[in-house]
């Protein structure tokens, strides 16, 4: 049986011009298309669409999503896969609410570690970090940290959640990115990793060899590792390859 471009429309809650936007970049060919230019569509192109559709909730984008479907001959497969996905983001939802639930408690129970106990704990940190970037990188990278404690010398309490609060939205939305199966090297992935370049530089007056070499602070340091992976144990080594691919080739760092 087939259905017109309107049936297929009320049937998958599209409109009919994103059924022909469709058509037209080569993602969704109708079955036939008549003398009269009426698009006409079978059960092929519905699951076709079906998957389409699914791959848009995911926020795959449309040049994404037929690459994907080109490459899936087998259809029980490919379904298969998507299921993946979507259980995959899921647990990125769950985790976000886990997160929004115990802020919430936190806030409740008003309790939270006193302001100045919070910035001895960041004032530690801080030496931490300086005295690894030294060891690792030499005296330079070292007294940076010395310039990021200068950036951030008057941020208050809230100030600190706000931008921890931002780092966790960006570090889920590039675990869904490496969920999704988007490789650290494409385009994709490199705009988040710009967000991130720009979240570093706010606070760290980072160069290119330094945030080069950041990468292999994320891999191999526990404490940046361990915060890099509190939401996806198998981000770090992702995110280490984006931010050498970004160092490289929007920074034209050398290694």
């Amino acid at each position: 049986m087939q259905y017109s471009i309107s049936q297929v429309a009320k049937m998958a809650g599209v409109s009919a011009r994103t059924l022909r936007h469709y058509d037209d970049i080569g993602l969704l060919t109708p079955a036939a298309v008549s003398s009269n230019g009426y698009r006409w569509y079978g059960r092929h192109q519905l699951r076709r669409l079906q998957r389409i559709l699914l791959l848009r909730e995911l926020d795959v984008p449309l040049p994404q999503i037929n690459a994907i479907l080109a490459g899936d001959a087998d259809e029980a497969s490919a379904l298969r896969r998507h299921l993946a996905l979507i259980t995959a983001e899921r647990e990125r939802l769950d985790r976000i609410a886990a997160t929004i639930i115990r802020t919430v408690d936190d806030l409740e129970r008003n309790d939270r570690l006193a302001d100045e106990d919070f910035f001895r704990g960041l004032d530690e940190k801080r030496a931490n970090l300086a005295a690894t970037l030294q060891e690792r990188f030499g005296s330079a990278a070292g007294a940076s940290v010395e310039a990021a404690t200068s950036r951030t010398a008057r941020w208050t309490r809230n100030d600190y959640d706000q931008a921890a609060a931002d780092g966790q939205e960006l570090y889920a939305r590039l675990s869904h990115a490496r969920h999704m199966g988007i490789v650290p090297i494409s385009p994709a992935a490199l705009d988040l990793i710009a967000e991130h370049y720009t979240a570093v530089r706010a606070v760290w007056p980072v160069d290119a060899a330094a945030y080069y070499a950041l990468a292999d602070l994320i891999e191999n340091d526990p404490a940046q590792r361990d915060a890099v992976a509190a939401g996806d144990s198998d981000l770090p080594p992702w995110i280490a390859a984006a931010i050498r691919a970004y160092a490289t080739h929007h920074l034209h760092h050398v290694p």
